[in-house]
């Protein structure tokens, strides 16, 4: 299987299956000098563990994580600072429980990648889906942390704005409730909690599953970085969004509404402001003109689809070509997006971070 790697300068190749011993990462053109400590990254990763909610799966992973090569250790004990060598991590699984698939070895679950991986490569790991499994995204949750430190000054957050038929109320957003002890669903709303909770409940007991649409924000993103054509930021972006299991869409800044409003409204208009720099006076391109970033906020959105292993018995058809009905036993997450929002925030992270150092390299500035 090839085409495990993303990026051109920061560049991301991950390994490992669902069910394997471990997986991981590796890091390839990460900068020299780059300051960070393990509680950097293992604290992201722990805002995507699995087991932290009766809404996501129950499957027990700490995802304590190592790094492996790359690094330095400074005299604190604590920080590590990159040698611009590759930098591997490894993260093991503890909690697999390969027999809760064995009933769907020879089965194609519909909506998932079973189907395609066998008609592709003539055979599919059934232990959880193997490397289509969201239990791959904890390698690039590590890499994006350490993309985070890659361009100075820049914020990546990310917030879920709604599960299935559910959306949150924008009047209510607040960033410092989305990292709240109390908010198992990364939503800035504090309100919608409990009208998540009861939505998700119904759905959970009823064996089925549904989706949601995350946002993702990246504050201080300078201006500049990007390319025309070929090489925009907001085609990267969307293409590292869409690499996420279960991703269907994507949008950048205003997205598919830009396509019911007028040239009036979606105009960012300007102005110059005292300091000299120019004032944006909206930002419906979402921090993004031309495939080059404005020095504005860049936003992009993703749509999660429904977890498709779930208890309802669905039709499909199996190896041999018969008919069969399908149920999916095993701990599977009711809502796959709401553990996406860290995972969401680490595949931007990792594309700015790749532009930024494409940026260096072009203009030396």
């Amino acid at each position: 299987m090839s085409h495990n790697t993303f990026g051109h300068l920061f560049r991301v190749t991950t390994w490992g299956e669902s069910h394997g011993p471990a997986l991981g990462c590796v890091v390839d053109g990460c900068p020299p000098g780059i300051r960070f400590t393990l509680k950097d990254i293992q604290d992201e990763l722990d805002r995507r563990r699995p087991g932290q909610s009766r809404f996501v799966t129950q499957r027990r992973e700490p995802d304590e994580v190592r790094v492996l090569s790359g690094v330095l250790p400074e005299e604190d004990g604590a920080t590590m600072v990159t040698t611009g060598t590759p930098i591997s991590m490894l993260i093991e699984n503890v909690d697999q429980r390969s027999k809760d698939y064995g009933d769907i070895a020879r089965q194609y679950r519909p909506g998932h990648a079973d189907y395609t991986y066998d008609v592709k490569y003539g055979l599919r790991d059934h232990r959880g889906g193997g490397r289509s499994s969201a239990r791959e995204t904890a390698a690039r949750v590590a890499a994006g942390a350490i993309a985070r430190k890659v361009v100075p000054g820049m914020v990546v957050r990310g917030a879920l704005v709604a599960i299935g038929e559910k959306d949150i109320d924008r009047a209510n957003w607040d960033w410092d409730f989305v990292g709240d002890a109390e908010n198992p669903f990364f939503t800035p709303d504090r309100a919608s909690v409990p009208i998540f909770a009861e939505y998700l409940d119904g759905i959970r007991k009823a064996g089925s599953s549904v989706g949601a649409l995350i946002e993702i924000v990246a504050e201080g993103v300078p201006a500049g970085l990007g390319a025309p054509i070929y090489a925009k930021l907001d085609q990267d972006i969307a293409s590292n969004l869409m690499s996420i299991n279960a991703v269907k869409g994507v949008e950048i800044g205003n997205g598919f509404e830009a396509a019911r409003i007028t040239g009036e409204r979606n105009a960012d208009e300007m102005r110059m402001g005292n300091d000299g720099k120019p004032i944006f006076l909206s930002n419906h391109a979402g921090g993004i003109l031309g495939g080059i970033s404005t020095g504005q906020p860049v936003i992009a959105r993703f749509a999660v689809k429904p977890t498709s292993s779930i208890l309802t018995p669905r039709r499909s058809i199996d190896r041999s070509g018969s008919n069969v009905d399908v149920m999916t036993k095993g701990r599977h997450d009711p809502c796959v997006g709401i553990r996406a929002v860290p995972i969401g925030e680490a595949m931007v992270a990792c594309a700015i971070a790749d532009h930024y150092l494409r940026h260096r390299g072009q203009s030396g500035r």
